[in-house]
């Protein structure tokens, strides 16, 4: 399969790269840069929203994208006019692109589940409407509508999978208001203090890099009668207490729990720890899945730091 990936030096680029180089397809690694990108794919360096850029990748044809470039979500936020460019406008040229590049291609969206908005209801499942409220969510939403838009004209063969939080992040600035997630995973394999910005007893909806890739090379070839004529799912995941996640972490890296400390900034828990009871029917009859439990999310996510 010719596959063509955005975003492919990122932290779930690389991940996703790396299987499917490992299962013998033709890769086209597009990133703005070309040193975060395994040697084995055909690297295209430059920016999403550059036509040439575009052409360059998918040139040859393609089978299939998975389209993972973004601008994050507190960058979008900062930057309304950058994430337009690349979360709306590039996104939606990507896809006619693509289109016009392969037989129907099949087109792999990462949206999010920022577009549900903030703060969420009491609980999520497959009939939760749309309603961001942010930037990020509000343009991930849009290119999820253009996914499905062009999905039902032929042009392409639609999957859009909505991430929840992904664990764990490299160190280092991300642009995402959820980087405290991932952060208290490096403070505590290094032994480290850590003092986190929301409560104990705040929720999140989390799953590893490792099974985030395994499900977007599950996208590829799934029955897309199983998905909704939305085309859209919001991935399986567990659903945590930072205290539940930071106690698991503490005890795999034989770290003190007594080094994480809890000072809750509550405009950061409303939006990223305090989300409620999560069902995915839809995704789960697709074939996706989660970690399966607390102790493998965390060990998967340690084994990539």
């Amino acid at each position: 399969m010719r596959v063509v990936v955005t975003g492919a030096g990122g932290f779930v680029g690389r991940q996703i790269v790396e299987r499917l180089l490992a299962r013998g397809d033709q890769v086209t690694a597009m990133d703005m840069a070309a040193g975060g990108i395994p040697s084995a794919a055909r690297a295209v360096a430059g920016d999403l929203a550059d036509s040439a850029v575009r052409a360059a990748a998918l040139e040859g044809g393609c089978d299939a994208v998975i389209h993972l470039a973004t601008v994050p979500g507190g960058a979008a936020e900062a930057d309304p006019a950058a994430s337009r460019r690349i979360n709306v406008d590039a996104g939606y040229d990507l896809i006619l692109e693509a289109a016009m590049a392969g037989n129907r291609p099949r087109f792999v969206y990462a949206s999010s589940i920022a577009v549900f908005g903030d703060p969420l209801p009491d609980h999520v499942d497959d009939a939760t409407p749309l309603s961001p409220r942010m930037i990020y969510g509000g343009h991930k939403a849009m290119l999820e509508h253009a996914v499905a838009l062009f999905s039902n004209r032929g042009a392409i063969e639609g999957v859009t999978v909505r991430l929840p939080g992904i664990l764990a992040r490299p160190k280092g600035p991300s642009g995402m208001k959820s980087a405290f997630m991932s952060d208290l995973f490096h403070a505590l394999k290094a032994g480290e203090p850590f003092t986190c910005p929301v409560s104990a007893a705040g929720t999140i909806w989390a799953q590893s890099v490792a099974r985030c890739a395994d499900n977007f090379i599950h996208a590829l070839s799934l029955d897309v009668a199983l998905l909704p004529p939305t085309r859209a799912v919001t991935l399986p995941a567990l659903r945590l207490t930072m205290g539940d996640l930071a106690e698991e972490i503490a005890h795999q890296c034989r770290a003190a729990p007594g080094l994480v400390s809890y000072v809750p900034d509550a405009a950061l828990e409303a939006a990223f720890a305090a989300q409620p009871p999560l069902a995915t029917p839809a995704a789960e009859r697709a074939g996706f899945a989660h970690d399966g439990n607390l102790a493998n999310l965390v060990s998967s996510a340690l084994s990539t730091i």
